[in-house]
């Protein structure tokens, strides 16, 4: 699932193209909007804002109209010179909004919606999310430690920390490499780690989304991710992997240096 530093990077190509613009052309190719009319309630109305917020992108239009895209396992989002090749075959494209010579495609859904603004604040998936760990003004870190410690007690860290009630934005690779930087073992239950241990965990990997953010390079660098039998690049003792949470999420770690 594209984690939030992916959502944050689509977001950052798409505004150029689209804020402040009104869109050249809406289609919407995917069989399931044939009666919905997007390309008609949307004529003529300004992009306001592209904003993303933890997994959760928005495209925000002019009399309270709102695009809301969720990409779970399947969803991409591209920008495209007009007359380029996609990056996946037109038949999985949903939405297409053309201003002048640039495509923003959206492919393989799964949640693609046209909201109001109203309806937007009052949704739950979105007003129940956790502080974005890749917010302009930074992390809210009491509000996220005030979440992580009204949940479940008992529940791991690594588990917890894939909550997007508890923080928005952090999935299996970053919650793994923030584990990793903080020597803190996934498997260890919240009540056993401290706010400062926690605190180092996010901290650490703040700075590495935002530059993901930027540049598109969730995965340069990875310390401890789909490193198993890999030699710790900090103690030597080789990585483990395993699955974790209700979901069976995959998780990594080294069994030498994080306890």
């Amino acid at each position: 699932m594209p984690e939030g530093d992916t959502i944050h990077y689509a977001a950052n190509r798409i505004r150029p193209v689209l804020e402040g613009v009104v869109p050249d052309e809406v289609r919407t190719p995917h069989p399931r909007f044939g009666r919905d009319r997007w390309p008609q309630r949307l004529a003529g109305r300004r992009v306001e804002s592209v904003d993303a917020l933890g997994k959760h992108l928005f495209l925000r239009f002019e009399g309270d109209l709102v695009i809301h895209s969720h990409l779970r396992m399947t969803g991409s989002w591209g920008v495209h010179p007009l007359g380029q090749r996609w990056k996946r075959a037109p038949r999985r494209a949903w939405l297409v909004v053309r201003a002048g010579d640039v495509e923003v495609v959206q492919f393989d859904g799964p949640i693609l919606e046209l909201m109001t603004a109203g309806r937007v604040r009052a949704d739950q998936r979105i007003r129940g999310l956790g502080p974005d760990i890749l917010a302009e003004e930074g992390l809210d870190e009491a509000r996220f430690l005030r979440r992580l410690r009204e949940d479940d007690p008992t529940r791991t860290i690594g588990d917890a920390l894939l909550d997007q009630r508890t923080i928005a934005g952090l999935g299996t690779v970053w919650r793994t490499e923030a584990c990793w930087a903080a020597r803190i073992d996934p498997h260890r239950t919240t009540q056993a780690v401290a706010d400062e241990e926690v605190l180092e965990a996010v901290r650490s990997i703040g700075p590495r989304m935002q530059r993901s953010a930027k540049d598109g390079t969730q995965n340069r660098g990875r310390t401890c991710y789909g490193l198993r039998g890999k030699p710790c690049g900090r103690c030597g003792t080789k990585i483990r992997s395993g699955h974790l949470g209700d979901d069976n999420r995959p998780v990594y770690w080294c069994p030498g240096c994080q306890d």
